[in-house]
């Protein structure tokens, strides 16, 4: 049974940081590369970030570079999204990801987390 269980959501000020959290079980972690995916009301889902199964990559959508963070440790089957300078448009239903990864290669083989609300407001 794979399970993806995220936490660290909650109500922030415009300005605001938050540390999201996803425990991974029930898959060998370290063979698999990670994403944080959100969905707003209205708006399909978005990739956030990605970290390959190492740690040695990461990638993030424009509207998030250098404001949040996407690490992993895999002694704790654990991946983190640091997110920092938060604005209302970062809104949203934050998805953990889970992506099979064949030394470079990156199967179509995925697993979901439930999610975890996120709202950015003054």
């Amino acid at each position: 049974q794979v399970q993806l269980v995220e936490s660290g959501g909650g109500l922030v000020q415009p300005g605001g940081s938050l540390r999201l959290s996803c425990a991974a079980s029930g898959i060998t972690f370290s063979s698999y590369a990670m994403s944080w995916y959100r969905q707003a009301p209205g708006n399909e889902r978005e990739l956030v970030a990605t970290i390959t199964s190492t740690g040695g990559r990461t990638n993030y959508a424009d509207s998030v570079k250098g404001r949040f963070t996407i690490s992993r440790d895999n002694a704790k089957n654990t991946v983190y999204l640091q997110m920092n300078s938060l604005k209302p448009e970062d809104t949203a239903v934050y998805y953990c990801n889970a992506q099979f990864q064949r030394g470079t290669y990156m199967t179509q083989i995925r697993y979901w987390g439930q999610g975890t609300q996120v709202t950015v407001s003054s």
